[in-house]
């Protein structure tokens, strides 16, 4: 469990450690940390609410699971346009410390501005 806490850890800030550990041990790629409760974290998860596009997608090459909040940092309308069409609740869809959808997409910066203009035309929660 602290090699998982470790590598969740370090992908909110040290993309060089995260592609080491996975290079180590390649079963961390979706391991997930419990934080408490209902807040689970795994290393994509961390990218995504951060902000780190360079590690996101290196992770989501390797066979990360994607997620929405992950497709909002990284600016994919398309495909967070598709998660909303089949399941509308998901504009509202929280991500780890229940971060927000809206909060990913604006961690992705000039490259999501698409997608906050988006999520804030169908009124999503902030």
């Amino acid at each position: 469990m602290k090699l998982v806490q470790e590598f969740v850890g370090a992908a909110h800030k040290d993309f060089d450690k995260v592609k080491a550990m996975l290079l180590e041990t390649p079963d961390l790629l979706n391991a997930v940390n419990n934080l408490g409760g209902w807040d689970w974290e795994d290393a994509i998860g961390a990218a995504g609410h951060v902000g780190i596009r360079e590690e996101a997608l290196f992770l989501l090459e390797q066979g990360a699971r994607p997620t929405i909040s992950v497709a909002a940092m990284l600016g994919n309308l398309e495909i967070v346009k598709a998660y909303i069409a089949a399941f509308p609740q998901m504009k509202d869809a929280v991500g780890p410390h229940k971060i927000s959808l809206m909060r990913h997409a604006k961690a992705g910066d000039e490259h999501a501005l698409h997608v906050v203009e988006y999520l804030k035309s169908i009124g999503a929660k902030e």
